[in-house]
């Protein structure tokens, strides 16, 4: 029988390993999510984020709206979100880790799927991982090095490294030249992407 895999995908955690490390945005959801199940069959990606909120950051909001609309185009992937609100003056996300931790404990409950692959770095998933390995299913963790719990390492039955050789070819835009004819050429960019 052949082993179907759930991608779980921490939005925000994604977003900015990939701000930190290589200064873009565009990754191409499908090839990542084809590259991460390598011969095995996707079940579903599941994307959590928080949505902006669109009369304290119109510009935001209308950004991350042009980019889930991308995302929601993505064969087998489902966008979930959260809210966002203030604490002691700055806004912080509520309700995305939770609800992530959710899906990865109620999908592997249900037998939906049989290996769960997290993309994220954050030590809070390590005890939901745990228990999913509890119930019998493999759990993989796909990280940033500069951003990553041990605690989360030590619970994966393997791990998928992102660096630039696992991500080059996944990228929508491929970076061209700076320069051409002595004209400076402007950034590749991915619509929305910037506040994903």
């Amino acid at each position: 029988m052949e082993e179907r895999v759930a991608i779980f995908i921490d939005g925000s955690n994604l977003y900015h390993a990939l701000e930190n490390n290589f200064r873009r945005h565009d990754l191409n959801f499908t090839e990542f999510a084809n590259k991460l199940c390598s011969s095995r069959h996707l079940f579903r990606v599941y994307y959590y984020n928080a949505l902006q909120d669109p009369a304290q950051y119109p510009d935001s909001h209308r950004e991350q709206q042009e980019f889930l609309d991308i995302l929601r185009k993505t064969p087998y992937l489902e966008v979930r979100l959260g809210g966002m609100k203030k604490a002691q003056g700055i806004a912080v996300e509520k309700g995305v880790d939770i609800m992530l931790a959710t899906d990865l404990l109620y999908f592997a409950y249900g037998g939906f799927y049989d290996i769960a692959v997290l993309v994220s770095g954050d030590a809070d998933f390590a005890y939901a991982l745990q228990a999913v390995k509890n119930m019998g299913k493999h759990v993989e963790v796909a990280y940033f090095e500069s951003g990553v719990s041990k605690d989360l390492l030590d619970v994966a039955d393997n791990r998928h490294l992102l660096d630039g050789k696992f991500l080059s070819d996944l990228w929508v835009a491929q970076r061209r030249s700076k320069y051409r004819r002595g004209i400076p050429k402007k950034r590749d960019t991915y619509p929305g992407a910037a506040t994903a």
